[in-house]
């Protein structure tokens, strides 16, 4: 489990084909002695099993397979070298929980389609695939690549959230724009009351 909280900005430095799973190599500043063989680490909302590891560079360069669903269900299928990932490691027991809890497991891609400045915000008006705009409240949580944010407003299928400028300067947000497509994945708690709502409906 995860909370959206971004501890740090990582940068892809490889991408080999195997066979149909894919290896991303990520250099991060996070220390290489913490990060174990099997740990878990959200690259930009994708829970990702980190399968090497090693130091470089003041920090750890590691090792993460991404599978054929997760290239087809998530922005991973359009990661290349140089490209920056919003990082977080595992929720521990006892670590504060500063988001909401955010499982790594990416519902859909959503697309930005407004960016605007508003005082010291920024509003990003977002698209939310039409079988998921449902889940989504004003007030309510998402996750957006790997970020936890309060939903703004909700017009159909397009709701908005506002960030301020440090969440713009410590995560990928300050490169976000009109037309990208974002990994969400909605709250896990709209998602329960959304099933029983429907088990209730249908008297199971």
């Amino acid at each position: 489990m995860f909370t959206g909280i971004v501890t740090d900005v990582g940068r892809v430095a490889a991408v080999t084909p195997r066979n149909d799973v894919r290896r991303l190599v990520v250099d991060s500043r996070y220390d290489p002695a913490g990060i174990a063989i099997g740990a878990s680490i959200a690259c930009s909302g994708v829970c990702l099993t980190v399968v090497a590891v090693e130091p470089h560079d003041g920090g750890a360069r590691f090792a993460v397979d991404a599978a054929p669903e997760t290239l087809a269900l998530t922005t991973a299928a359009g990661w290349t070298a140089g490209t920056r990932l919003n990082l977080e490691r595992a929720l521990r027991m006892g670590d504060e929980l500063g988001g909401h809890l955010v499982s790594g497991h990416v519902d859909g891609l959503a697309e930005i389609v407004g960016r605007d400045v508003i005082g010291e915000t920024t509003r990003f008006d977002v698209r939310a695939p039409k079988p998921l705009a449902r889940f989504v409240a004003e007030k309510g949580s998402v996750c957006l690549d790997g970020t936890s944010l309060t939903v703004n407003t909700v017009d159909r299928d397009v709701f908005s959230v506002l960030l301020i400028p440090h969440t713009l300067a410590v995560t990928t947000w300050g490169e976000r724009g009109v037309g990208d497509r974002i990994n969400l994945e909605i709250d896990l708690m709209a998602r329960y009351v959304a099933r029983l709502a429907e088990a209730g409906a249908g008297g199971a």
